[in-house]
């Protein structure tokens, strides 16, 4: 497992290297066991990232309990949200180079055996990946998870609120008092923007990937179970690098496609293309801006979410064990899904009975896929298993923590959704 760092660390000629290492903490047992990089995008200037120090320190013990040793490196972020209308946006794509620049750096220095990235914003999730294509060493990306609407007069709301807000204060609809009152509302704590914006985009499209931890994107940043879920991801990287599975086994053509139809069918960030081509040049992974037309074409819309759609991100977790049903069964013919008989003619009706089924905040409906003329009843899975899965835990029962931690080893990149779907 020491493939790596035993170069830096083994042997009578890296005593000096020993002893810089011993006197911030690093004893010889320590040194003697596979060392992990912990690269956390950690900065104070954002929501999104502000929470990864704690996380960082849950991945670390994770690391510990599994039999590594683990060494925390940070880097850069820039928010485009905050940034937005001023010239500091120039910086915010530049920065997606520097974030995997200095991973990249730091961990080919320092000869990690593994790497676990801590992500949040919308930069910091493609180039975390970035780099671990690059240095190619047995990895998981941790995204730090969406951020809970806040409450404005009894209505959840978002930062697209307020940045609606803002044409409906210019046009003399809103008061100054009333445009501070939603302001200091909306962002009620961690976390990335709450829809399918870019960070929730991307870090769905990684964990159909595979290269981030099943179930582990959607749960919030401040739910009490997301320190479980970084404790386990440093446990995983263990076992990933136990395995010898690299980010080059993972990172293919096919699951690349795989998370294109995951953002198709989500409707989430055409930002997608962006960083999933800088992705697959990374990889040498021949792509093509016109894959992403050819799998959009065949897949079928069936999410909801902001900032196109009615729901919120946060209330996803409420379904995880939903879409970790479809992420394993996703293999099957949609045919078989499907009810058999002519959709286009039941457009509304279907539509209406999906919305009915499943609850609001599930956030899951059966809209009709408007891409390459494509339309949707509702799923058959969803019909029958949605009252099952989304009952609300009884007392007693297993918490949603345990159930992420199994839900985390489970592998996706043997997924092949795109040549199933018609």
């Amino acid at each position: 497992p020491k493939h790596k760092s035993r170069v830096l660390t083994e042997g009578p000629d890296r005593a000096p290297a020993r002893a810089y290492l011993k006197g911030i903490g690093f004893d010889d047992e320590a040194l003697s066991k596979p060392i992990i990089g912990v690269a956390s995008t950690w900065i104070e200037t954002m929501p999104c990232n502000f929470h990864l120090r704690a996380l960082s320190a849950k991945v670390k013990e994770g690391i510990r309990a599994a039999g590594g040793t683990p060494m925390e490196l940070n880097t850069i972020a820039i928010s485009d949200g905050i940034t937005m209308g001023t010239e500091g946006m120039r910086t915010s794509l530049v920065s997606r180079e520097v974030i995997a620049d200095s991973i990249e750096l730091v961990a080919r220095g320092h000869m990690f055996d593994g790497i676990v990235a801590l992500s949040g914003c919308d930069k910091t999730i493609p180039g975390t990946v970035m780099a671990l294509a690059r240095v190619d060493v047995p990895a998981v990306m941790l995204y730090g998870g969406s951020i809970n609407p806040g409450t404005f007069r009894g209505a959840d709301v978002t930062i697209q609120d307020v940045f609606e807000a803002v044409g409906t204060h210019a046009a003399g609809n809103m008061s100054d008092e009333d445009l501070t009152e939603l302001e200091n509302a909306a962002s009620p704590g961690a976390g990335a923007c709450g829809g399918q914006f870019t960070a929730n985009t991307m870090a769905m499209a990684f964990e159909v990937m595979g290269i981030s931890p099943v179930a582990s994107a959607m749960v919030p940043a401040q739910d009490a179970t997301k320190a479980e879920v970084a404790f386990e991801a440093g446990r995983l990287v263990m076992d990933v690098l136990a395995r010898g599975q690299r980010p080059s086994d993972i990172i293919t053509k096919k699951s690349i496609e795989n998370a294109i139809a995951a953002i198709a069918m989500s409707g989430g960030s055409t930002n997608g293309v962006l960083h999933l081509l800088a992705l697959a040049h990374e990889a040498g992974v021949d792509l093509d801006i016109d894959d992403f037309d050819r799998i959009s074409e065949k897949t079928p819309m069936l999410c909801d979410l902001k900032p196109g759609g009615q729901f919120f991100k946060g209330p996803w977790l409420k379904v995880a064990p939903l879409v970790n049903m479809l992420l394993r069964q996703w293999r099957r013919k949609v045919s078989e899904w499907l009810d058999p008989s002519p959709i286009r003619s039941r457009q509304a009706a279907a539509l209406q009975s999906s919305r009915a089924t499943l609850p609001r905040k599930a956030a899951l409906s059966s809209s009709q896929g408007t891409n390459g003329g494509t339309t949707l009843g509702q799923p058959r899975y969803l019909r029958e298993k949605s009252r099952q899965w989304l009952q609300p835990k009884r007392a007693g029962s297993s918490s949603r923590g345990t159930w992420l931690s199994s839900a985390m080893k489970v592998p996706l990149g043997d997924l092949e959704c795109v040549r199933c779907l018609p």
